[in-house]
Formats: structure tokens, sequence, C-alpha cells
């Protein structure tokens, strides 16, 4: 089990080249967070940004996203490289910057918070679809959704710990399939759950395990709806003991007019390893204000 004391953990949605290394690490500092998880997307195979992030002092893990391997996963992709694949690979520069703290069909034991990390699936693009065969088969070795809930579950079983933390870049299925749902279909024809099925799956594996699951986070589905907006997608889901998080708040950098600016991270609360709130938070780096809106929240004595 988890410690007694209370852990705070900051999530930094979607990035999309929205990364100042000296700023965001002041509002990291500022915000006292004991862990800081990245649910990808920094950048078109942004390598000098994942660096930037790989150098932050402090503990944390990260899955990349669709766009992380923008200019290599697709064939169209490829053909839209601004760089030559037989001098470069920047998928797997961005992979060896990260090293140990990358989870994206891995897992991270971290001792000091006596739990896991475990990686969906990366660079997904989500749907019920399965995307770029070519590019999973040549690198992980899996060609279906079936072989990648697979090779979740073998990380499941390697973890050192019974309470996990699961990050993606895109949510399981399962969230809801309306356009405003969690990982909601927002473009036409609009609907369906555009969630991972193999990351549904790989849950389901660890719920039958007996697997403490405070929380679930990703991002892709981005936050502003494409087909509306008078309101904003659903932020978080609470069920079966586990916070379900969508932490993708694109653009996650504000200027104004008087040059101040903030920075947003989601900040979840887990005491005695249950989470307790999930909250938006910006920060000014400069002068070290916050503003701070709760999403969700429920008192320890309250949960079962």
């Amino acid at each position: 089990m988890i410690d007694n004391r209370s852990l705070t953990i900051a999530v930094v949605g979607d990035v999309h080249d929205q990364w100042d290394a000296v700023g965001d690490r002041q509002a990291l500092e500022i915000l006292g967070v004991d862990l800081v998880l990245f649910v990808g997307d920094f950048g078109n195979e942004a390598v000098k940004l994942v660096q930037q992030v790989a150098d932050l002092p402090f503990p944390k893990a990260v899955i990349l996203g669709n766009h992380d391997a923008w200019y290599t996963a697709s064939d169209w992709g490829r053909k839209k490289a601004p760089y030559d694949h037989a001098k470069e690979d920047r998928v797997q520069a961005q992979l060896e910057i990260l090293g140990e703290t990358h989870v994206g069909y891995g897992h991270l034991d971290l001792p000091e918070f006596q739990l896991s990390v475990v990686g969906a699936r990366p660079f997904s693009w989500g749907g019920e679809k399965w995307k770029n065969e070519k590019f999973y088969g040549d690198r992980y070795g899996v060609h279906d959704f079936t072989e990648s809930t697979a090779l979740i579950e073998k990380n499941i079983a390697a973890c050192q710990y019974e309470t996990l933390i699961f990050l993606g870049h895109n949510g399981p299925t399962g969230l809801g399939s309306e356009p405003e749902d969690m990982c909601g279909r927002d473009w036409n024809p609009l609907g369906g759950d555009f969630g991972d099925p193999d990351f549904a799956q790989a849950l389901a594996i660890a719920r039958r395990q007996n697997k403490t699951i405070p929380l679930v986070t990703f991002g892709h589905m981005h936050h502003s709806l494409r087909h509306r907006k008078d309101r904003l997608r659903t932020q978080c889901q609470f069920s079966d003991e586990t916070l379900y998080f969508n932490a993708a708040r694109v653009p996650r950098i504000q200027t104004y007019n008087n040059g101040d600016r903030r920075h947003s991270f989601s900040v979840i609360t887990l005491t005695q390893g249950r989470p307790t709130k999930a909250e938006l938070v910006w920060v000014n780096p400069a002068n070290q204000q916050q503003t701070r809106e709760t999403l969700w929240s429920q008192p320890l004595s309250s949960l079962p």
C-alpha cells in the first residue's frame, strides 16, 4: 500500500510547444508537487523540448503522444518530415532522452511513494481502429489491440507495488460516448467513444488482480470542444474508487497584454492512497500567484 501521507501530483496536459524551461520549472517549485506526470504531445517530434522535460529535477513519468511521432508513425507523416529518416530517428531520440521515465508500454516503480506508474499504449491517436501497424510492429512487436493489451498486462505483472497509477496519452474506452464526454468524438460524425480499447482491457485486468488504482490520467482529447463553445469537455470522473482525469488543457500558457504569463497544471491530491481532490491551477512564475479551480473533491471520510 501507498504510505499515509498526502501526495500531490501535477499532471501536465498536451504541451504542443507551450513549455518554458525556466518558467515551468519555477511554477512546479511554487506548487510544491511530489510527482509530475506528462501525458505527451510535446510538439511534432520536439526533441529539444523533451530534453528540457527530462532535465527537470522532480520525480516524473512521461508517455509520448501521437504528435511526438508525427513525422514517423504514418506514411503521410513521413512524406511531410522536415528531415531525412535515413539519417535521423527523432522518435528514438526522444525515447533515449527520457529513458526509464517514459512509461509507454512500460512501468516505473517509485519506492519513495510506494506505488508504480503503468503506461498505456504510447503515440496513441485514439479510436477503435488499429492505426500505424508497421510503426508499432517494428518498434514494439505489437500488431493489434490484443497484443497491445498483453504488453501492458506484462508490465502490470512486473510492477513492484500493488498501488498503480495509469498514464496514457489517450484515455480508455468506457468513459462515455457523448461528444462532451472525456473521450467523446467532438467532430463529424458527432458522438462515439474515441477511447483506447486496449487501455480499458488492461485496466480491467488490473482490477481482477485486485490492484489499487487511485488515478488514471491522460490527455489527447482537448478540453475546448470543436462543435460548441458554451462549455468544455468533461474533465474528470470518479468510479470504482478511481479518479479518471483528462488533463488536455490547450493552450496551457496564457499571455496577457502586460506581459504576464500563466501556466496551467492539473493538480491531483492523494490522501492515504486515495484521490481526494482534483484542481486546475494557473501559476504566474513571475509573481508566484496561483489561481485554483476545484474540479472534483471528496473527503477521505466519505470514501469506502
